[in-house]
C-alpha cells in the first residue's frame, strides 16, 4: 500500500512562489512514477508534472512549463513541486499521485487514470 501526504499549500499573491511537498511510503515498485495534479474550481483534475523515479525524467503540462519544477529527494522519500510566478489561474487543490512501472509516454504521462495512488491534497490560493 502506498501513502502520500502533501503539505506546503497556502495563500500567496500573484507572482509569488510556493513549494509543495509529498512524503511517500510503500513499495518502491508502486512509486515508479510520481506526479502532481491539481483541481481548479469547477474544473476536473488535471496533470501538472511528473517524474520518473528510475530515470529522473520530468514531464510538465504546457500551462506550467518554465514556472514549475518537480524534483525527487530519494533519501527523504519526498517529491517536491516548486511553483514560481504564480497566477490566480493556479488556484486549486494540488494532489500527489504515484503509479507502478515508469511514467507513461506518448502523451499519456499526465493522464489521471494512469495513476493509482493519491494523497488527500493541499490547497493553493493565489490572490491579491
Amino acid at each position: 500500500q502506498v501513502q502520500l501526504v502533501e503539505s506546503g499549500g497556502g495563500s500567496v499573491q500573484p507572482g509569488g512562489s510556493l513549494k509543495l511537498s509529498c512524503k511517500s511510503s510503500g513499495p518502491d515498485v508502486l512509486r515508479a512514477c510520481m506526479g502532481w495534479f491539481r483541481q481548479r474550481p469547477l474544473q476536473g483534475r488535471e496533470g501538472v508534472a511528473a517524474i520518473d523515479s528510475a530515470h529522473g525524467s520530468t514531464y510538465y503540462a504546457d500551462s506550467v512549463k518554465d514556472r514549475f519544477t518537480i524534483s525527487h529527494d530519494y533519501a527523504e522519500n519526498t517529491v517536491y513541486l516548486q511553483m514560481n510566478d504564480l497566477s490566480p489561474e493556479d488556484t486549486g487543490t494540488y494532489y500527489c499521485a504515484s503509479r507502478s512501472k515508469g511514467c507513461l509516454t506518448s502523451g499519456q504521462t499526465l493522464a489521471v487514470l494512469a495513476f493509482g495512488y493519491w494523497g488527500q491534497g493541499t490547497h493553493v490560493t493565489v490572490s491579491s
